[in-house]
């Protein structure tokens, strides 16, 4: 589950509600630095450029550090999956944010270099509760080695679950919530996503694809070969029905080599693995934000991608619309599915930079 603004129209959703719409271990010793290590520079208008393991909840935990400007206000990423890593793609997909922005990559539990130093009997405990514990830390340990008051999150895909429970649980860290993709409760989603694709299923006269879902039958399910047989035509419909340009996605070179591909590959396995269950019994399925309340401290931003058959819009929307916060504003990327498009990404940097920013700058 992974989850820029490109010229073209906003049509208002419900203006009343702000609610609008867009028309859119395998590391080198060389690059494992101590995570005690100094700043790059003391001046506050220097280019900062970190990669290191910090010990995070008793656990060695991969960070990288970008920006043209340390003064400028930090962005952590907190990347889908679970165990599907940003940071070999960071760099074509945030192209060019660093201007505006320090942004901050982390390897969770169970994904990219953070399993590759750890493995999979090392990686402690893995819950959403032990999870979100981790990112307060990784922003409380950013909040000090980058002196500054606050930060701010972009959650996706996975990574909203533990935005929206980072920032429910501890908002004096972060000046605003992102999220893309937003997961609000599995089961639901799950239920939404079986009947979206068995209506198009039917409306294209698919018959193959009717015969195996009505066979299957609705969710919920009690075993991984089930979703698995859900999974291969939501799909193909995802791709049938996404029209908006991919997101950039070059791996960087600093993360290609079979080795570094191995690894992801099996920590997205791993992690994926643990948070399902093979009974459909995991941590993931349980997931229900809106039991946690639906009182925000901090600005509250979702982009939402129109055709996301994983996380439909209209759960996100809905769970949106529930919210108190002191401003809040739900964005549609046309034509995008559940992975990140280009439109999607130019919406979330738009946002950032004209109104978190000086959210940001003016604290």
């Amino acid at each position: 589950m992974r989850a820029r603004i490109l010229p073209c129209s906003l049509i208002p959703l419900v203006h009343g509600a702000t609610i609008v719409a867009l028309g859119l271990g395998l590391v080198s010793a060389a690059l494992a630095r101590d995570a005690t290590a100094p700043a790059a520079s003391d001046s506050p208008r220097r280019r900062v450029g970190e990669a290191m393991f910090v010990p995070i909840g008793g656990v060695e935990q991969w960070i990288s550090i970008k920006g043209a400007d340390r003064s400028n206000p930090v962005v952590l990423f907190l990347h889908g999956g679970p165990g599907d890593a940003y940071s070999p793609y960071a760099d074509s997909m945030f192209r060019g944010w660093d201007k505006d922005f320090t942004l901050v990559q982390w390897d969770q539990r169970g994904a990219g270099r953070t399993f590759g130093r750890n493995g999979p009997a090392n990686e402690g405990p893995m819950t959403i509760e032990s999870m979100e514990k981790d990112g307060v830390e990784v922003a409380e340990y950013l909040i000090e080695h980058l002196q500054k008051d606050r930060i701010i999150i972009v959650g996706g895909s996975w990574g909203s679950i533990l935005g929206i429970e980072m920032a429910h649980q501890q908002p004096d860290l972060f000046f605003a919530y992102v999220g893309m993709a937003q997961v609000v409760n599995w089961q639901a989603g799950l239920a939404a996503s079986y009947s979206r694709v068995l209506d198009l299923a039917r409306a294209s006269g698919d018959r193959p694809a009717v015969e195996a879902l009505t066979g299957l039958g609705p969710p919920p399910w009690d075993r991984l070969s089930e979703w698995g047989a859900f999974r291969k035509w939501e799909r193909f419909y995802q791709t049938k029905v996404t029209t908006a340009q991919s997101a950039p996605e070059t791996i960087n070179p600093e993360y290609d080599s079979p080795q570094e591909r191995a690894q992801a590959e099996a920590a997205d396995d791993f992690s994926f693995g643990h948070f399902m269950g093979l009974t459909l019994s995991g941590p993931l399925t349980k997931v229900d934000l809106p039991a946690l309340g639906t009182s925000f401290a901090i600005p509250i931003f979702m982009i939402q991608g129109q055709e996301d058959l994983t996380a439909p819009p209209r759960l996100a929307k809905a769970y949106f619309e529930t919210l108190r916060a002191p401003h809040k504003r739900f964005y549609l990327a046309r034509g995008t599915g559940h992975a990140p498009s280009a439109i999607e990404l130019d919406l979330v940097h738009d946002v950032l930079v004209r109104e978190v920013r000086p959210l940001a700058l003016g604290h």
